[in-house]
């Protein structure tokens, strides 16, 4: 698990401390220029979102668009215009769709150039951050904890390198790296560092493919998509024999001209298509990506909005998401030896126990060891600068799974030396009465490292036990000044929040309480969590905070909570969240993390705050909340489209409407009004069943809707007579199903606010101008004949206005959501 430090000539760096010259200096830049020309470069394509020809194909190459494509096509034949004018409010929906989608995608590329990670790439022996697409066969690519391995290669250095392949071959454990062994692309950096050279480049590289997956546009599960495609497929198999049914009819027991029952057959069927909803919910997520992009939050997969609104839990890594990423050494406090130990620490330290001079100095060569430090680490050297006379013979990188690091020494004096750093209670027995002083510090919050010497070599699998305890780090966490507020969102929102970290559960737990958050005064030690799933998932349920969760349990908590029907987010910045973000229902990833949680996440916060999820949720919500509006006005047209079909074709009757009829029906009680409700803003926590909660109320309200237009139709069928009478009946017809329409429209638009009565009142003020309006009712061919029928239309919608808000009170009783 170890590498011998290695001997090159030393040069100092930027604050005194020093680090080995390379020993592969890497390409030179006319090594590079030379296999640029030939093509020899990493020209995967890395996109965060679908290009612009794939947004355009798939708002305009839809089985919908076909269809109603083709019934415009046969309108222009029969004309007149006038009942082709639902065609041209698809071309506009289409290209309202197209437009946001590419403003969704202008805003997602912009966030993933910002994001991107930049691998470390040795060329003439300097280091330096390239774009991933420019890297070149042959290049030597530097390694450290978190990297992700963007193409094949073969290790050229190793310092303790660990590699996780888990997202290649499912394999959680993490593989040691040796000089002359192969590394894939796809696998990611847990410990130590090194460097590799590239033999596979761009589509050759092994997993290449995944890795372009990993990081572009995907369509994962979403209900509302699922749910919107299983009821257009079930209007799609009605569409087919209602159109026979309506020509067949018209044409041979009503025997009318062959251009009239077309148009009549086509305004039987447009209406059942609910077009609009497909377009609202592209463009409801598109807005999403655009509105979050502003925020600095890159949705990496589009429905991914919609997934963290449906959270219930969401699991919190502590470090660089409570707390911030940067530490302070608060104290240092030195232990006195046990009896009997005769490890020595200097002349001094033999006779009177440590000295605190002595053990400044081995912290500082500790810090030194390791060329990649992490935060606790980073903040110790930030304290204690290395001391001169100390050199490093042999290093152990910090591991998740470890709990510490640790490294061998020579002295100033000529001593080795071998000292372990990390967690007190990994590395000391449970009965060392040094742990009650530790838990009354991880009690205060504060995190506690042990300073500790080894009588084991590094690489000896028991180089952690027995160790002789020397001292004391006591370290100061920054609390995120914002993560009170967030936290207290979702416990505002029914969401509960679990903090799930590798510190000690004493100090999560009491960063936890200093935070607000609840249960955080039972801190849960999850080394003693019962492996089996159920039990777990139980012990998950009733605690709030975990401390000494490995890698492979952070996993194993997110299948037991996901295996009760928890929808489970998690954030992390981290290597050793990654496992846990891959499985999660939703994974939110620090743009300061790792290369490899941000690969596998499907949000990346930009700006490292955690305060950014409560908008992520508060905009799912909205799209949630108001497609699921939208589509019961958007299915309740399609119940009366088909139940008005089956009547007319069972009483041997002209069907009543022209295609211009429901056109204008559907632009004022659907259409417009859709797209203002589905972009208001919108709190309604999200509920499963989008299918069944949408048709619960389009049914009822499609079938009242449907026969009250029938019965307006029926009776004015008896009420005129002459040459004239089948307009006038389909005006009074019109009216009926005009009003009923809006009475769902005003259902739907509550709890009311200034603006959506403006709306509903706006779209019957232009119904009214289109009747009042001469050239307006010849455009439409609707004029009202007469005051009785009118008026009888009018009592007709005032009875289906009634039976529908019983309805709804019946249903909302009957099944509440």
């Amino acid at each position: 698990m170890t590498q011998r430090a290695r001997t090159d000539v030393e040069e100092p760096e930027p604050g005194g401390r020093s680090a080995p010259a390379p020993a592969h200096r890497g390409l030179t830049a006319a090594e590079v220029a030379e296999r640029v020309a030939r093509g020899e470069v990493n020209d995967v394509p890395v996109r965060s979102s679908r290009s612009a020809t794939e947004i355009v194909r798939s708002n305009v190459f839809t089985r919908f668009n076909a269809i109603i494509g083709v019934l415009f096509v046969i309108i222009l034949i029969v004309g007149p215009i006038q009942d082709g004018l639902f065609g041209f409010v698809i071309v506009a929906n289409t290209g309202i769709g197209i437009v946001q989608e590419l403003r969704a995608k202008k805003t997602l590329d912009h966030l993933a150039v910002i994001g991107e990670a930049r691998p470390t790439v040795r060329r003439d022996g300097v280091a330096a951050d390239i774009p991933t697409s420019e890297v070149v066969l042959g290049d030597v690519i530097e390694l450290g904890p978190g990297d992700k391995i963007i193409v094949d290669g073969e290790v050229l250095e190793s310092d303790g390198l660990e590699i996780d392949e888990s997202l290649l071959t499912g394999e959680a454990d993490p593989v040691l790296k040796k000089p002359g062994e192969p590394v894939m692309s796809g696998s990611f950096v847990v410990a130590g560092g090194g460097a590799f050279t590239a033999t596979k480049v761009g589509r050759q590289a092994y997993a290449a493919q995944l890795a372009e997956e990993a990081s572009r546009f995907t369509l994962v599960h979403s209900e509302l998509r699922t749910g919107i495609s299983q009821i257009l497929k079930y209007v799609t198999w009605m569409m087919v024999p209602t159109a026979i049914g309506l020509i067949l009819s018209h044409l041979y027991t009503l025997n009318l001209a062959g251009d009239e029952a077309v148009r009549r057959m086509v305004a039987g069927i447009v209406p059942m298509i609910p077009e609009g909803l497909v377009l609202l919910t592209s463009v409801a997520f598109a807005i999403g990506v655009i509105r979050l992009g502003r925020k600095q939050c890159l949705v990496q997969e589009l429905p991914a909005i919609e997934g963290l609104a449906r959270v219930d839990v969401v699991c919190l890594d502590k470090t660089g998401t409570l707390t911030e990423g940067g530490m302070d050494v608060s104290a240092l406090r030195l232990l006195a030896p046990a009896t009997g130990e005769g490890a020595a620490r200097g002349a001094d330290a033999a006779r009177n126990g440590p000295d605190e001079s002595y053990v400044r100095q081995v912290l500082g060569a500790l810090g030194e060891s390791d060329p990649r430090p992490n935060a606790s680490l980073q903040a110790i050297i930030n304290t204690y600068p290395a001391a001169q006379g100390w050199r490093c013979t042999e290093s152990l990188p910090f591991s998740s799974a470890r709990k510490y690091s640790g490294a061998s020494f020579n002295d100033p004096d000529g001593e080795s030396s071998t000292w372990l750093l990390g967690a007190p209670d990994v590395l000391l027995p449970a009965v060392d009465p040094a742990l009650g002083e530790i838990d009354d510090l991880n009690a205060q919050g504060l995190r506690v490292l042990l300073l500790a010497r080894s009588e084991r070599e590094l690489d000896d699998s028991a180089v952690a036990q027995d160790v002789a305890p020397t001292a004391l780090v006591v370290l100061e966490q920054r609390l995120r000044p914002d993560a009170t507020d967030t936290l207290r969102y979702f416990a505002d929102q029914d969401v509960q929040a679990k903090v799930i970290s590798g510190d000690n559960a004493v100090s999560v737990g009491a960063v936890a309480a200093k935070l607000a958050l609840p249960g955080a005064q039972e801190p849960v030690d999850s080394r003693k969590l019962p492996a089996e799933k159920d039990a777990m998932a139980s012990a998950l349920e009733e605690g709030a905070v975990f401390g000494r969760v490995t890698p492979r349990q952070k996993r194993d908590m997110v299948g037991a909570l996901q295996a009760r029907g928890h929808h489970v987010a998690m954030t992390g910045d981290g290597v050793n969240d990654v496992l846990a973000l891959k499985d999660a229902d939703i994974g939110v990833a620090m743009g300061s993390g790792s290369e490899a949680t941000r690969a596998v996440a499907q949000i990346v916060l930009l700006n490292n705050s955690f305060a950014t999820l409560p908008s992520v949720v508060a905009e799912g919500r909205r799209v949630i909340g108001n497609i699921t509006r939208v589509a019961t006005l958007f299915l309740t047209k399609t119940v009366y489209s088909v139940l008005l079909a089956i009547l007319v074709a069972c009483w041997q009757i002209p069907y009543p409407y022209l295609p211009r009829h429901l056109t204008l029906l559907s632009t004022l009680t659907i259409g417009v009004p859709a797209f203002f409700l589905a972009l208001a803003p919108n709190t309604e926590r999200a509920r499963p069943h989008f299918v069944r909660r949408v048709m619960r109320y389009a049914v009822p309200s499609g079938l009242i809707t449907g026969v009250a237009a029938f019965v307006t139709y029926l009776l004015a069928r008896s009420f005129y007579s002459g040459p004239d009478a089948l307009a006038a009946e389909t005006s009074a017809a019109t009216l009926t199903l005009f009003l009923a329409a809006m009475w769902v429209l005003v259902i739907i638009a509550r709890p009311y606010t200034w603006w959506r009565i403006g709306l509903v009142l706006t779209m019957g003020a232009c119904f009214l101008v289109v009747l009042i309006t001469p050239w307006l009712q010849h455009f439409f061919d609707l004029k009202l004949v007469g005051a009785t029928m009118p008026w009888a239309a009018v009592g007709i919608a005032v009875v289906a206005a009634v039976l529908l808000e019983a309805a709804w009170r019946w249903v909302g009783h009957r099944a509440p959501e």
